[in-house]
């Protein structure tokens, strides 16, 4: 008779008198957790004075000091009672096939995380949790749309559960997968903060803004002569150019890329460290954005369509040579389009003087578009990749003899080749279909250590 296994078991021998398999250890999360969350009661009370600051002042001002006081005596125990009873009732374990996290205080949620669709596991560490010596899991499935996460863990227990899971993803057996350890990485480029600070300067957005905020003020102290209103819109300009700039800096601050036998490593973050894998076979276009204040020094931006992943930057600047150098470890086999064909010249008929920033070009593994004249972008779009063609004329187009041709990413994402000559655009649709379906192919596997 088989015997029901009880929580966090695996079940006893079946039938056959196959061996019991050991009870799987049921794990808890690092005993830090528990303050990260008592500051959720907290949280809703803040909420709740923002979304209606007269009420919340109203009611402060009918508070006396003893009623404060022992507000506060009610409150400070219950947030860190909270803390403490969400975090004795969290659980994790890895099993032979599946990661279980079982969560919540009333309402009892376990996640079922299959290992085989395990496509990323990053490691994230924010400012205090640095201090503290720990570390978040950020699980990412394949057709899941939020991450599951482990928050928070000890550094060296998230990158030893880490490696276990991608050998695990791996195919490798249970019993080796703890000797497995985490794989070693070659590091390809790192970005100088100098470099990185030196490319916002020169950003298009950042002058932008810099420029708006030199103009608008003085064309409003004409028109009203009011300091107030000069101040309401200069200063939020000015804050806007500067935390856009100043927040990219400290995202992508000491920024690396390594390669490793599971995907691609990066590493960033002034304050918030982040380590994010690029998993392989998993990139379903590639954009290579070139400002125009950065062609003067060679330097281009690499952004990624990671399918079920939010992962968007592989190289924040850098130049060509090495960043195509980092791109073909993404894309092995593919080479960069050095030249593009523009649309034919009665394009401008549609599109006045910006027709010229258009371009096409096709080979024997990408289809690559190119557009812009002032910030180019050419994306790549592996022929592996492409999930649907279509072509699209609009009535003026019909009348130049122009069309589109729309290439469709299994991210969501759409990459066009604009303006081409009808006749052009109706071979491209079906060589693009045939080419499609014979590269899927020769694709690259989306398992780890393939």
């Amino acid at each position: 008779m088989t015997t029901p296994a009880g929580p966090g078991e695996l079940p006893g021998p079946g039938p056959g008198g196959a061996p019991a398999r050991p009870p799987v250890a049921e794990r808890r999360l690092h005993p830090v957790t528990p303050f990260r969350r008592a500051w959720a009661p907290v949280t809703v009370l803040a909420g709740w004075a923002v979304h209606d600051p007269n009420a919340a002042q109203e009611q402060l001002t009918r508070l006396t000091g003893t009623m404060l006081l022992l507000a506060l005596s009610v409150l400070v125990p219950a947030a860190g009672l909270y803390g403490f009873l969400s975090w004795w009732f969290t659980h994790f374990a890895v099993t032979d096939a599946e990661l279980r996290i079982r969560t919540g205080l009333l309402f009892r949620r376990t996640a079922h995380i299959r290992l085989e669709r395990v496509q990323a596991v990053d490691v994230t560490r924010p400012l205090l949790a640095r201090v503290a010596g720990v570390a978040k899991l950020r699980i990412d499935v394949v057709g899941a749309e939020k991450k599951d996460e482990l928050a928070f863990l000890g550094e060296r227990e998230a990158r030893a559960l880490r490696a276990e899971l991608l050998a695990r993803a791996a195919g490798f057996a249970p019993e080796t997968a703890h000797a497995v350890g985490e794989a070693p990485a070659r590091e390809l480029m790192r970005v100088p903060p100098r470099e990185l600070a030196l490319s916002l300067v020169l950003t298009g957005t950042t002058w932008g803004a810099l420029c708006a905020a030199a103009v608008v003020p003085p064309v409003l102290w004409l028109a009203t002569h009011s300091v107030w209103t000069v101040l309401a819109t200069g200063l939020p300009l000015l804050g806007a150019a500067a935390a856009r700039s100043a927040g990219r800096f400290v995202t992508e601050y000491d920024w690396s890329v390594a390669e490793s036998p599971d995907g691609l490593r990066i590493d960033h973050g002034l304050l918030d460290r982040t380590h994010e894998t690029v998993p392989p076979g998993r990139v379903q276009s590639v954009r290579i954005v070139e400002p125009l204040l950065w062609r003067r020094l060679g330097w281009v931006r690499v952004e990624l369509d990671v399918a079920g992943s939010d992962n968007s930057v592989l190289v924040p600047v850098a130049p060509r040579a090495v960043a195509e150098s980092v791109l073909a470890r993404v894309l092995p086999g593919v080479t960069v389009p050095a030249r593009t064909s523009r649309p034919p010249r009665r394009a401008g008929r549609c599109v006045p003087v910006w027709w010229r920033g258009q371009g096409l070009a096709v080979t024997g593994a990408v289809f690559a578009a190119r557009r812009g004249l002032l910030r180019r972008r050419l994306a790549l779009v592996p022929h592996a990749k492409v999930q649907s063609v279509r072509l699209t004329q609009g009535p003026w187009q019909r009348l130049w003899r122009l069309a589109d041709v729309h290439v469709d990413t299994g991210a969501g994402k759409t990459v066009t080749a604009r303006l081409r000559d009808a006749e052009e655009a109706a071979r491209l649709l079906y060589a693009q279909a045939d080419r499609s379906r014979t590269g899927r192919g020769d694709a690259r596997p989306d398992r780890w250590m393939a």
